[in-house]
Order: C-alpha cells, then structure tokens, then sequence
C-alpha cells in the first residue's frame, strides 16, 4: 500500500511541475456582501474555455492559468451574477462580495442549479438544496424540516408517516453518515420522528452524496448528508427568528471584531405539552436544541472556528415513564492556507448520542449512548489547471455504552447492572485527484485505506466451532449457542481488527456544452452496526462495533448518469440509473431479544444486501414558477443463506424485500410567485406501500390463539400519498431593517389516511379476526410567523 501512494504521488507531482510552466495561480473567497457570510458552491468560469473553479466549504477557491487576459464570470441562485475582467501576469488573490438579488426575508445559501459547472464537474449522485426552497416546502404542522425534504429527492425514502431516518438507494436509515460541521450526529429526530434535529435558520449548505462519494468520507455503507452551519454576520448584529403552533425559534448573529470575526447562537424549542398541563394533562412531550459558531479571522492565512450543537427530547407520561434523549457536539477547526495553492483544515471533533429512561413504576433508570473523539486533517492542493489533490488522514475513538440499569427507589427489586462498555478505535488516510484529462473529460480517483480495532478492556465469549448461532435441523429454526468459554482482555487491548481498501471514482464526458455522461464507483465500508429489527430508527437503538463475530458493511456502488441543461439552463434534466450490493449486512433470527443483550453476537446472521433502480430528475429552476418532479423505479432485498446444506437461512436462504423497498416513488413539488407579497407552494407525494410481514393463518394452544407467520416482508402496506399546500405572505416593510412573513399551509390536504402500520386482532366480542391501520395524520392545517431584523 505505501509503495501505491508513493507511486500515485510522484505521478501527480511530476505532471504538475511539467505543466505548470509559465502559468499564474489566481486564489481567494467568495462571500455575501452584506454579511461577509463565506458562500460554498459558488461557480467560477472563466469565459471562452473550459476551465472552472466551485469554491469549497469555507468559500476559498484557486485556479491555474496561463499568463493572459480573462473574463471571469461568477455566479451563484439568489446572488447577482459578476463578470470581473482579469490580467494574469502574476499569482493573484482576489475575495469577491456578491450582492443578493431582490428583497429576501430567507438566505438563499446554496444553489439549486449550477451553470455549467454542473455538466463538467466529475460528481455524480449529488443532490443540493438551499434553505431558502426548503422553507417553501409544505411541512406537518409547519416546522420546517431539512430532513423531510430530502424526501422529495429521487432515491430517498423513509419508513412511512412519522418516522425518523431516512433511506438512501433501498439501504438503511443506519447507513447514513449524517454530519453537522463535520461531527456525526447518530440520531436526526426530535419526538420520534416528527421533526428533525436541524435549525434551518442555523444551516448554511446541505448536501447529500447517494453516490460516486468522495475519498474524504467514510464509515457509511448508503450515503453522507454534509451540512454546515452558517459562520454568523461579521459586519452587524442580525435577529431572525419564527413562531409556529408546535415550537418557536430565534436565532442572533454578529460581529465579534468587524470584519474579523463572529458569533452564532439560535435554539428552538416546542410548547405542545404546556396546553397539555392547562387541560390538567401531566403527559407531555416537548424538545428543545441550540446551535452556536464562533469564528476569527487572525489574518488572511489562519481562521478559527468553534461550533457546537446542543439537543434533547423528553417524554413524560404521568411522571412514572420518562424518557430523554439527544445529541450534542463540539468542533474545533482551523484553516490554514499554506499557499494560494495549498488550503488546509484541521479539526478536533466531539459526538455523543446520549438515551436515558426512567420507568418508576417498575422502579429502574436506564441509560445508554455512544461517544466519539474525533481529529482529522484534510488538504486540498490546486496543483495546477488540470489538477487538483485531495489527502488527508482521520481518527475516530469510540466509546459504546450498550445499557446501565440501576434502581429508581429503594423499594424497586432491581439490582444495578451495567452491560460491558465496548471501545474501538478506526483510523484512515485518503489520497483522491481531480483531473482534466481532456476539454471534455473530468475524472476524480482515488482511494480511501482504513483499519479497525475492536479494543478491550472487554470479555469474549468462545463457541464451539466459532458460531454463537446453531441451527436446530429437527425444528428447522435458528437459536442461541452456549459459550464454551471466554477471554477477557485488557483497556486498549485488540480484540480483533480489520482493513480494508475503499477505491472511488468519478468522471464526467462532456457530449456538448450542456450535456454530459457521467459514471461513478465507491466502495464504502460501514464498521459500527445499529442493532435494531425495525425499519424506522428509535431513539432506544444501540450501536455496536464490528468484531469477532459482527463482521464490517462493505458496500460497492456503480451509478451511470445523463445530464442536460435546456434552454439557457431554465431546465435541467438528470437520468440516472445504479447497482449497489452489501456484504455482512445484519439479519435477525426469529425471536431475536435486543435489548440489554450482552451477546448480541447470539441472535444475528451476516447476510448480504443489493439495490438497483432507475432516478430521474426534471427541473425548472427560473422562472415566477419553479420546482421538480423526481421519480424512482427501484428493488431493494436481502438474502441470508444457510452457512451449511442442512440450514435453511432465512426466508429459506432466498432473496426477499428488505424493510426500505419502495419500488415506486413519485414527488412533485414546486413554488409560484404571484406577486411581491404573495408566494404559493405545493407538493405531492406518492409511494408503494412498505414491505411488512403479516399473518397468514393461525393454531390454538392451550385455549390460546396463536398467529403463524410465513416469509418476511411477503405482504406490503396500502399506497402511501399526499397532497399539501402553503401560501406565503410577505407585508411591506416596517422600518429599513425589520423584515416579516406569514406562512399558512395545509398539510394532507384531502386527508388520506395513510397506513403507518397494520395489526391485527381478534375482536373479543364476535371472535373474528380483523385488522386495525394506524394512521398519524389527517389534514394538518398550520400558521408561521418569521421575522427577520
């Protein structure tokens, strides 16, 4: 491996120096003009030719010319375009201000479209969002939520009506790496599902890699949603907040030195459970989080951020059932620019999901969690105008707190227990290039290496012919071995370990000047496993680290995509079609207990899992009326064969839906601006129904009806689909400064009753058997009020 990496950087470093001759390095930022807000996807063309530059999560770009005169345009939705003319006779540093188009009340902070950055670029299975079209979208009771209209994209899913999590290309809601500034958030739900953890007046950039991911990231097996928080205003202080019928938010941002630097800080918090107590309720169900940034500009060189994230859930029903859980995060960063060539960022990141229980009235507390200490240092190095390099090294040390049970009270019957606490350890390097092979071909390759250690202090347990599973060939089913033994090992001693070579590439053929072919591959490999043997997340979920026994996700991917813009880019039209397989994908066996089970190695099979599916995505991205349709025509199974010709596997070894098949999925949404004052938005949704098991018959025992179950996930749920509607309102002006609107949407507008699940009983009182649907939500009217000073 080393001998590869020397090799690949040799090459690269003796292309650059024979092609950088007689040419100029012209570097800075981009940032908004009245707030000096870094912008990330801004699009740099130079006019005339091919080459092209997107500024990077701090807004910092570089580009290698020859010595010469230029045009630059630069442009960015939402922002004035700006054609700067340049004489490159020597390396230049240019920070360009971009001014906003029209009053906005809400930040347009990323572009939905891209000129023809989009057609060139080498990135594939990449979907962006702004904030300001996130906020157009029609939400349940009005909250806006980053994650939801992730739902509206082709490829992505959940696991119906209120649930958390989503799913990306038919894989799991654990298979998502979900970061915020950079640090892992392990749980994306605020009340079960309702809402999301994310403030959308914090949020700057959102994006979501479904595939062709780059090197940098890793230990996910489906997808990377990468989002930033907003740097706050370095030249006046800013107020914004909402006020809606769940929850209220309000958000400050200013200068800590003009020019120099800023701070951050907003909390949201919902107030449902306070009608509650008026109506002598004492259930209640609330949350509440905070977002802050701190950053300083020392000098043109070296930037220092400080970003954290604060939330919590909690759930109380008649003080005897309590339940709090949430995440919090800190990072530490520091840009260093070396040269107008050489950009670096350096981070010290801390996670930690924390899930606590108190049930008083069987006399316990339960807590559980996962911590993580994170460093990692990432360069990016413009080599030159027809490459760029990307490295870096990371390391991640985790700290699993799979269950602690102690009594409540002194009466409570219940000993005070902890379940063992797992460590591990998972470090990586990475090495990728950008390269303009040609005016026509782009392509990024490289590797990702990373190595995994399963660290003590820990005991082991020893089955005979190393299988914690046996199969009982008399009664056909799976269950549980009896250890033989075990070994204990030491604080920070290896218990087992793993490496694995992760490959991705991505290239871009131009057909024309506003079309292109584009082919991705990505080898992900997911070490950290999400016990849990339901298709939606829950907060109690525990994860676990690879072992002995559990072995690690590896996931390949090949995605091949069309891409067009039409008519001046008024339209856009991206095909894409993909194939993805998963090996060691975990399965349950029947039965299967989960929790505060110290050998979760005893209930759980490796398996393997595939995807493939046709995406496409139509867009009118200007215009009075904007919006897209996304559809997606996919399969998603698993399969779990028998380890010997006598076991039957599950489902008898045959491929069956896994929990996340949605084989149709069709959304529309979009926005019409009647007037200055009035903006209208709607969107509907329409899903196959989810793959579940029900009962295909029954047996009496003992005076007791039983059901019998056959093959899982055989049956689906009714077709899922909804219609929802909003208008937005924006009144004049009071004052230079203070900005307001009303937002009323409809949410169901012709109330469906989707099913979230189906059960089935026997009705007590004619002995028949019937089946109940559940459904959460009926036509769900709200109001927002949002204001801005």
């Amino acid at each position: 491996m080393p001998k590869l990496f020397r090799f690949t950087l040799i090459f690269l470093c003796f292309t650059a120096v024979v092609s950088a001759q007689e040419k100029f390095t012209l570097s800075g930022t981009i940032a908004d003009q009245k707030n000096n807000e870094t912008l990330i996807g801004v699009n740099l063309v130079v006019q005339g030719t091919k080459s092209f530059a997107v500024t990077n999560e701090y807004g910092f770009f570089s580009l290698t010319l020859p010595k010469g005169e230029y045009t630059l345009v630069i442009s960015y939705m939402g922002y004035e375009s700006q054609s700067i003319p340049i004489n490159l006779n020597q390396d230049r540093k240019m920070d360009v201000k971009l001014k906003e188009e029209g009053e906005l009340l809400e930040e347009v902070v990323i572009s939905t479209q891209e000129t023809k950055t989009n057609i060139r670029k080498p990135e594939i299975s990449v979907n962006k969002l702004s904030v300001a079209t996130i906020k157009k979208i029609p939400v349940v009771l009005g909250e806006v939520d980053i994650i939801k209209s992730l739902l509206f994209l082709p490829g992505v899913t959940n696991a119906g009506e209120g649930q958390s999590g989503f799913n990306v290309r038919g894989g799991g809601a654990d298979q998502n790496l979900i970061l915020l500034d950079e640090a892992t958030i392990y749980n994306s739900s605020h009340l079960f599902g309702f809402f999301s953890v994310f403030n959308p007046d914090a949020i700057k950039d959102l994006k979501l890699y479904k595939g062709g991911i780059p090197a940098r990231f890793g230990g996910r097996a489906a997808s990377v949603l990468d989002i930033y928080q907003k740097e706050g205003n370095n030249k006046n202080f800013q107020v914004n907040g909402g006020i809606g019928l769940i929850s209220s938010r309000l958000l400050a941002e200013g200068p800590l030195k003009k020019d120099k630097g800023s701070f951050l800080i907003g909390g949201r918090a919902s107030y449902a459970h306070l009608f509650l107590q008026l109506a002598d309720n004492p259930n209640s169900a609330y949350f509440y989080d905070l977002n802050t940034k701190l950053n300083y500009k020392f000098n043109k060189n070296n930037t220092l951020y400080l970003s954290g994230y604060f939330g919590r859930d909690v759930f109380d029903i008649n003080q005897s059932f309590q339940n709090t859980y949430g995440n919090s995060t800190l990072n530490l960063r520091w840009n260093h620019l070396y040269s107008d060539k050489l950009f670096s960022n350096l981070s010290l990141i801390y996670s930690d999901y924390y899930y606590g229980l108190n049930l008083d009235f069987v006399g316990f507390n339960w807590e559980s969690g996962i911590k993580n200490y994170h460093i990692k240092y990432d360069f990016r190095h413009y080599v030159n105008d027809k490459i760029k390099l990307y490295y870096g090294v990371n390391g991640i040390y985790y700290e699993f707190n799979p269950g602690t049970i102690e009594p409540s009270r002194d009466d409570s019957a219940i000993n005070f227990r902890q379940l063992e606490r797992k460590y591990a350890f998972e470090p990586a390097v990475y090495l990728s290039a950008e390269q303009k092979i040609s005016d026509r071909l782009n392509v990024e390759y490289g590797f990702r290496y990373s190595w995994f250690y399963r660290l003590g202090a820990s005991t082991l347990n020893l089955y005979e012919n190393n299988q914690p599973v046996v199969f009982d060939e008399e009664l056909k089913i799976y269950e549980k071995a009896t250890p033989i033994g075990t070994i204990s090992y030491g604080r920070n001693e290896i218990m087992a370990d793993y490496n694995n070579l992760e490959p991705r590439l991505a290239l871009s053929y131009e057909l024309t000047s506003n079309a292109s072919l584009k082919l991705g591959y990505n080898r992900m490999v997911q070490y950290l496993q999400l016990v849990s043997n339901t298709a939606s997340p829950t907060p109690l979920d525990v994860w676990t680290p690879s072992d002995r026994y559990i072995k690690p996700q590896i996931a390949d991917q090949i995605a091949l995509g069309y891409f067009t813009n039409l008519k001046n880019d008024a339209y856009s039209l991206e095909v894409e079609t993909f194939y993805k397989t998963v090996k060691n994908r975990m399965d349950y066996i029947d039965g299967a207990d989960l929790i505060a089970n110290e050998a979760i190695e005893q209930v759980v099979l490796n398996g393997e899992m595939r995807s493939y599916g046709l995406e496409v995505l139509f867009r009118k991205n200007s215009g009075d009326w904007t919006g897209w349709i996304s559809y997606t025509l996919s399969k998603s199974e698993q399969r779990t064969p028998g380890r010997t010709p006598q076991e039957t596997g599950i489902n008898n070894g045959q491929w069956y839906s896994s929990g996340f098949d949605k084989r149709h999925n069709l959304a529309i949404t979009s926005s019409y601006k009647y007037s200055k004052k009035w903006t209208f938005g709607a969107n509907f949704v329409l899903q196959s129904g989810q793959p579940v098991t029900f009962p295909n018959g029954q047996y009496e025992y003992q005076g007791i009806t039983v059901p019998s179950f056959g093959l899982r996930n055989e049956a689906n749920l009714p077709l899922y689909h909804h219609l929802d509607v909003s208008a937005t309102l924006t009144p004049k002006k009071k004052g230079k400064r203070w900005q307001e609107e009303w937002v009323f949407s409809v949410y169901n507008l012709y109330s469906r009753r989707n099913a979230a699940n189906i059960t089935f009983r026997q009705n007590q009182n004619t002995g028949l058997n019937e089946s109940l649907r559940l459904s959460i939500f009926g036509i769900v009217p709200s109001i927002t009020y949002n204001f801005k000073f």
